[in-house]
């Protein structure tokens, strides 16, 4: 049994906090630029060429790169030999938002009540993932999730009798119906299979996979590939414009689901889909 401190948890969560909402993953603005290298219409290759200067003042000054700085979601990987001491867990993840947020001078967005709308004033409390696997580490993703986005998902119930061209025509429908509003060029995840939760969840997972993996199965890989070309071919463009590069990747994740279901969740993600990462 390894003992690990819940200041620990705190100190990194906070440090996970400041770095996603500064900085994108690693290749998300190569991802970006090569965007703009493919685009056709000069006015969104000149807005692509604008979000990598964005990226790059961001960085330089220290500062958010979008003033949307999300909701704090966190997926936790807590292994089965891990016992905490001197503090609980979620209260030491919520503790580690607040300081991010807070001291990191990051927009604070959570309110309390849904309906009331009284601010927390600390980001708090995180939406927690959390999943007990082997070992004696503990694996943290932080992925701020800002709501121009979010506000554009959705989620279907299908038959089992759906094919793959309802699915790939429902997830293309959805960013058409996003339209600008999410802030393309955009990320697409896609929840395939769960229950009605639990694909939402494959969804939200699915964008924070690297870029740079496509879908182990070639079934979904296949798929992703289809959904990008159909977005792209929309016509959105960056931030709305309409220029051919609306999307700049899918990802697909799946589970088992029962035999009377098949959901599908898409959970959007703007150009600055972020998220950051650190094993304790």
């Amino acid at each position: 049994m390894r003992e690990i401190d819940a200041i620990l948890i705190t100190e990194k969560i906070a440090e996970l906090c400041v770095k996603a909402n500064l900085q994108l993953p690693c290749g998300m603005r190569e991802c970006i630029e090569s965007a703009a290298e493919k685009e056709e219409s000069e006015l969104c290759k000149s807005v692509l060429g604008d979000i990598v200067d964005n990226i790059d003042c961001a960085k330089e000054l220290s500062v958010p790169i979008c003033q949307d700085t999300g909701m704090a979601v966190v997926f936790a990987e807590v292994g089965q030999d891990v016992h905490i001491i001197n503090g609980g867990f979620e209260e030491a993840i919520n503790l580690g938002v607040a300081k991010g947020y807070v001291e990191g001078k990051l927009r604070l967005s959570i309110v309390k009540d849904p309906l009331i709308r009284e601010n927390t004033n600390n980001n708090t409390p995180a939406l927690i993932h959390t999943r007990i696997v082997k070992g004696d580490k503990i694996k943290l993703t932080v992925a701020p999730k800002g709501f121009g986005s979010e506000n554009m998902s959705r989620l279907k119930m299908f038959t089992p009798s759906a094919s793959k061209e309802d699915i790939i025509n429902f997830v293309v429908e959805t960013v058409s119906v996003a339209g600008s509003n999410p802030c393309p060029p955009v990320v697409v995840g896609v929840g395939i299979g769960s229950d009605f939760e639990g694909c939402a969840l494959l969804a939200k997972k699915a964008l924070c996979r690297d870029l740079s993996q496509r879908n182990t199965e070639p079934l979904y890989a296949e798929m992703e590939q289809k959904m990008l070309e159909e977005i792209n071919k929309l016509g959105i463009g960056a931030q709305g414009f309409g220029g051919r590069m609306t999307a700049l990747y899918v990802n697909i994740e799946k589970a088992p689901t029962h035999i009377a279901g098949l959901p599908v969740a898409v959970n959007m993600g703007c150009h600055v889909t972020r998220h950051a990462e650190a094993c304790i």
